[in-house]
């Protein structure tokens, strides 16, 4: 009897291993499952880090109970025994993302919380949080052009007297580049500038999440400040009013609806006034920041080969102002192939390494909004007629700080910016540009 006892405590730690294992990899969907040949590659190239994001989020403490799912629009009940293998790789407008789907058991009043305020609160409780478990871990990854999350949560209202329960869809999509300024910044109108990159909808309909609470979105559907009986407006009164955890109005087993105080938001502030991009303006700002632009010209010409003819200037570009420095790219004969390639390794070899020490004349620099890095890509021992490609890059300056701090990666300051190649805008991936043959 011991020496059975004995066995099946061995059997027992023989087997946790593998059990461990198995939950751990629950929330992940094995390759097999992914019909696209690349996306399955994808998928069982990284399974450990998809692995190890299923496990952060599920560590999360949420409000209410959440659970990461194969099928949306589940009421609780159904999802204990429902599929919860649900993060993958796929694709969303052509582009390779990381996708996470889930139900979050709050409902909210259908009668107090507008539309707007659900998506916001679901977004920063459940979206905010899951992003931040995830992207880390997928942020240097070149394949993975952003993230789409989608969180069903559920409405509470009367139906003719009768209280009813339905589910209620929020997609988030954020490019890479927004998903890391939207986590790295530290205000909500970072924040918001972030969001407002990417997409958002509430059962299929576009709408703007607006981290504030103020917004056209809100204003519009804002209850009059009449029907408010403490002096706060209709929409002060609905702030974050959930119900309960979603299970036809009554709380889930073992939680209690946390208590969310009202508070009155302060008045939007107004936005910025527009750049003044006139030729006025661009001399006066030639004229203050010349001699620092001599300065940089004289220190950093011997490793940059500026242009003689052509010394950096203040041009507008896109509503903004940038400082264009024109730049000399004589590149190996090795790197012969197609114009995106060029320009790849102009970026890589050229530019790239410019950034840093360019970006310390310009400390705390708000007179300007970027810098264009206008450039003449050709071969080594080639004639410059007909070889050669004229390449401009403009960054936000936001963008340069976040890569200067190794917050960003080239590729995400590419992704932030605007590429032209012979005048006409493209969308530079470095991997495959390099990686791609001559044509």
């Amino acid at each position: 009897m011991h020496r059975n006892r004995a066995g099946l405590i061995a059997l027992f730690w023989i087997a946790l291993p593998l059990l461990v294992a198995t939950v751990s990899r629950a929330q992940v969907v094995s390759p097999v499952e992914i019909k696209d040949p690349a996306l399955r590659s994808l998928q069982q190239q990284y399974i450990e880090d998809l692995r190890l994001a299923g496990q952060d989020i599920l560590a999360i403490k949420f409000d209410y109970p959440f659970y990461l799912s194969r099928k949306l629009d589940l009421d609780q009940t159904q999802q204990l025994h429902a599929d919860q293998h649900s993060i993958r790789f796929d694709s969303y407008n052509g582009k390779t993302v990381l996708a996470i789907t889930g139900n979050y058991y709050a409902s909210y009043s259908a009668d107090k919380v507008s539309p707007d305020e659900r998506a916001r609160n679901t977004f920063r409780n459940v979206v905010m949080p899951v992003l931040q478990a995830a992207v880390p871990r997928f942020q240097s990854n070149r394949q993975v052009r952003g993230y789409a999350v989608e969180i069903s949560h559920h409405i509470v209202g009367k139906v003719m007297s009768v209280s009813m329960e339905r589910p209620e869809n929020l997609m988030v999509f954020l490019p890479q580049g927004a998903a890391l300024r939207l986590l790295a910044s530290k205000d909500d109108d970072a924040r918001q500038a972030a969001l407002m990159q990417g997409q958002t909808f509430l059962n299929a309909q576009p709408i703007t999440i607006w981290l504030n609470g103020s917004g056209p979105q809100l204003a519009a559907n804002a209850l009059p400040a009449e029907n408010s009986t403490d002096g706060d407006s209709g929409s002060d009164q609905a702030e974050a009013e959930i119900v309960s955890a979603g299970n036809g109005g009554a709380p889930a087993p073992g939680t209690t609806s946390p208590k969310v105080p009202r508070r009155k938001e302060p008045p939007a502030p107004p936005p910025p006034p527009p750049r003044d991009t006139s030729p006025q303006a661009l001399a006066s700002l030639q004229a203050a920041d010349q001699t620092v632009i001599d300065q940089m010209v004289k220190e950093l010409d011997p490793q940059v080969h500026f242009v003689a003819y052509a010394p950096p200037k203040f041009v507008a570009f896109r509503q903004g102002i940038y400082l264009e420095l024109s730049l000399n790219s004589a590149l190996p004969a090795s790197a012969a192939g197609s114009r995106y390639k060029l320009a790849a390794i102009a970026f890589d070899d050229h530019v790239a390494h410019l950034i840093r020490p360019l970006l310390a004349y310009f400390k705390d620099e708000q007179k300007f909004d970027g810098i264009g890095f206008s450039t003449t890509v050709h071969l080594d021992g080639k004639p410059a007629s007909g070889t050669s490609e004229a390449v401009e890059f403009y960054f936000p300056l936001t963008s340069l700080r976040c890569y200067e701090k190794y917050d960003c990666t080239g590729q995400q300051l590419l992704d932030a910016g605007t590429v032209l190649i012979n005048g006409e805008r493209v969308a530079l991936d470095l991997q495959i540009a390099e990686g791609g043959s001559s044509r």
